[in-house]
């Protein structure tokens, strides 16, 4: 009878409201711990390189999106976009990352070096006919890099990356360098520009995403891209003939802007420090890589595994396509480089660049 009083009086008793309380002091103790163990992870909103390219797509996505919360133990994970998906004109890049509206991210230098010249020393069109003069290059030009993004910009140098080295594609036949002459040549920098019209052509700024478009609307003949880049882009279904001598190889640099990087706890800057090293080892042996097969699949041959086979025409470079490369970048493109660097450059050009390449520039009177 007094179990039935209680189910009707709905009272329950002492003992089952105390162990209720219990349990219900426990839960939220167990929370309340779990919430202090695993605090929301730091979220880092990067702009990535091209999008569309295996650079971006079997690196730097991946690492950003899939790999970092692992690293990191759930501390870090990232938001990346393609620096083209971005909504950011390319000269605005390192002005947006000095005034740190853009906290992480890749300055292509192609572009970046449109608002500082000296950014682009490395990579100018005709230095660099291989990928180890490539590394020779950047390993003597690194520090005044790293220096100049950090006390110019307040960018913080964390890797360099590579793409594919690039040459000429062209939608007509090519026997050598000197077939330039009179046409219209896709360009990605003042560098490659002063290149073009230093054989006779005439230089078409054209952004990576137009190319094809403008290749086969008539406004180009010839476009300088990247041999596995262009593959992936369909380039060798509106063009010909391919020039198998590098020009560039489209170096871009990954940075952040220097008060955000700071901002991070000292254990995550030296895990990025570490990974993005990683990062940047990889990057430069797929772009290796990626040289040669570009070119295999461009023209049909049996090497071609991760790109789509064309039927292009190989042009080799001949000794005379070498010899005027380096007579070019000597009296073209280092002279046109110089003046628009300025004040200088000619001296930080000698210090770093010069006694590697073998080329020094001339001291001002």
């Amino acid at each position: 009878m007094h179990h039935g009083t209680w189910w009707r009086s709905g009272r329950q008793p002492a003992v089952r409201w105390s162990g209720r309380r219990a349990l219900m002091a426990a839960a939220w103790l167990v929370a309340a711990t779990a919430t202090a163990a695993a605090p929301e992870p730091t979220v880092l909103r990067v702009v990535g390189g091209l999008a569309g390219v295996n650079q971006y797509l079997r690196h730097e996505e991946p690492f950003w999106s899939q790999e970092l919360p692992g690293l990191s133990a759930g501390r870090l994970r990232a938001d990346i976009v393609p620096f083209d998906r971005a909504g950011i004109r390319g000269a605005d890049m390192v002005r947006l990352m000095q005034l740190g509206v853009v906290s992480f991210g890749t300055l292509l230098v192609s572009q970046a070096s449109g608002q500082d010249p000296l950014l682009g020393a490395v990579d100018l069109a005709g230095l660099n006919p291989d990928i180890a003069s490539l590394r020779r290059h950047l390993a003597a030009f690194r520090p005044l890099l790293a220096e100049r993004l950090r006390e110019r910009h307040g960018i913080e140098l964390l890797a360099v990356y590579t793409y594919p080295a690039q040459m000429v594609f062209c939608n007509k036949p090519l026997a050598s360098l000197g077939d330039l002459a009179g046409r219209k040549v896709r360009t990605s920098s003042p560098t490659q520009a002063d290149w073009v019209e230093a054989l006779g052509g005439t230089a078409v700024t054209t952004p990576f995403a137009e190319i094809v478009q403008q290749m086969r609307s008539g406004g180009l003949d010839c476009a300088v891209t990247g041999s596995m880049s262009g593959n992936t882009i369909g380039l060798h279904e509106v063009t010909t003939h391919i020039h198998t001598l590098p020009i560039t190889w489209g170096l871009s640099y990954f940075g952040a802007n220097r008060a955000a990087w700071l901002a991070l706890p000292a254990d995550l800057r030296q895990l990025l420090n570490r990974e993005l090293a990683r990062l940047e080892h990889d990057i430069w042996l797929e772009s290796d890589h990626e040289t040669g097969e570009g070119l295999a699949c461009n023209i049909g041959a049996q090497a071609c595994v991760g790109g789509r086979k064309g039927r292009m025409a190989e042009v080799r470079a001949t000794p005379a396509d070498v010899r005027r490369q380096r007579e070019i970048f000597a009296s073209t493109v280092l002279t046109r480089w110089l003046q628009r660097c300025g004040a200088g450059c000619a001296e930080a050009w000698n210090r770093t660049l010069g006694p590697v390449s073998g080329t020094m520039a001339p001291r001002g009177p």
